[in-house]
């Protein structure tokens, strides 16, 4: 019987011996192959890699001028004025040219008839279906806000109004929604004036979420058209 176990226990060790050397052998290999992927490539024949002294490369985003994306598929938003333009677009319309609102606002960034037809825009069908018209009436709008709020602008930007970060963006952004008049009260009266639009919400809410973007090269103009 004893010399049954000692064979026996022979034979487990060299059971376990193999197993032990076949696991070792297996992370090896394993090891070897996951190295191999980061080896370097061989430069000299890699010819892509090479820029030809006569090449030029420009850098030109992200830019503050929305004509510069034009041809982009998926544009650069970020905190730049095309940013702006497509944040206040998606929480007005979702984004669409063509909606008209239950109370009559129309496109993109759901315009009212009175601001088209100070705008110079006087077709409500022609515009809906022009989105080259509404993203220069946008444009426009922004320049004839920013002249009847130069002072507040001027007075404001920087501070904490109402628990506001006051910023310019935010200022055109909340006239957007409820006119130049609208944030005029609501700035000097420290923010204890809180108007709304006829769906409840607020400049101040306006002036949150959109404050921050890229709004400078935005000119003044009180008489600002649509050309």
């Amino acid at each position: 019987m004893h010399r049954q176990y000692q064979d026996g226990d022979s034979a487990w060790k060299t059971h376990f011996m193999i197993k032990r050397g076949l696991f070792y052998i297996g992370i090896l290999i394993s090891v070897g192959f996951v190295s191999s992927a980061f080896e370097p490539y061989d430069t000299k024949t890699k010819s892509w890699l090479y820029v030809d002294d006569n090449e030029v490369y420009y850098c030109d985003y992200p830019s503050k001028y929305p004509s510069d994306y034009n041809y982009l598929s998926q544009p650069y938003t970020g905190k730049y004025f095309l940013g702006f333009k497509e944040a206040i677009a998606y929480k007005e319309s979702r984004g669409m040219y063509k909606l008209v609102n239950s109370l009559g606002y129309l496109g993109k960034y759901q315009f009212g008839t009175s601001a088209l037809r100070t705008l110079g825009v006087h077709n409500n069908a022609s515009f809906l279906n022009d989105p080259a018209l509404q993203e220069k009436a946008f444009v426009a709008l922004l320049q004839v806000n920013k002249h009847k709020l130069k002072k507040e602008i001027d007075k404001y930007q920087g501070t904490i109004v109402g628990g506001v970060r006051v910023t310019e963006s935010g200022i055109l952004a909340a006239a957007h929604l409820g006119g130049a008049g609208s944030v005029k009260k609501f700035l000097n009266s420290n923010g204890t004036k809180r108007c709304k639009d006829a769906f409840g919400t607020s400049i101040k809410h306006y002036m949150r979420e959109f404050g921050g973007y890229q709004t400078d090269h935005i000119i003044a103009d009180s008489m600002a058209k649509v050309k």
